[in-house]
């Protein structure tokens, strides 16, 4: 098992910056793939980022390229989401996963085995 939990989440303006953390805990063997996902009211979860155990492979969904970083620190067991120049439509509760796999799809959800609780993102205008 592995347990997540997030943090950094809370309140900023548009064009404002917010850094997101995943701590991994148990069997962090099963965190070879990592990823963040977002769920805004009324709408479905959908992907916003992913990286592979050795940092070296990322991939972001078109919305969030060139403004979020996804990055890992193994030692730590920990993924970090820095988001930059943040718009009122990032806001939603973003969630970190993962998986013992360091292949396959970044951007499924049933391709993870294991989510945190969320951390919510308020973004205002």
């Amino acid at each position: 098992q592995v347990r997540l939990v997030e943090s950094g989440g809370g309140l900023v303006q548009a064009g404002g910056s917010l850094r997101l953390s995943c701590a991994a805990s148990g069997r962090t063997s099963s965190s070879g793939t990592m990823g963040w996902f977002r769920q805004a009211p009324g709408k479905e979860r959908e992907f916003v980022a992913g990286i592979r155990r050795s940092g070296g492979s990322t991939y972001y969904a078109d919305s969030v390229k060139g403004r979020f970083t996804i990055s890992r620190d193994n030692a730590k067991n920990t993924v970090y989401l820095q988001m930059n120049v943040l718009k009122p439509e990032d806001t939603a509760v973003y969630y970190c996963a993962a998986r013992s796999s360091v292949f396959g799809s970044f951007t499924s959800i049933v391709g993870y085995d294991y989510w945190g609780q969320g951390t919510q993102v308020t973004v205002s205008s």
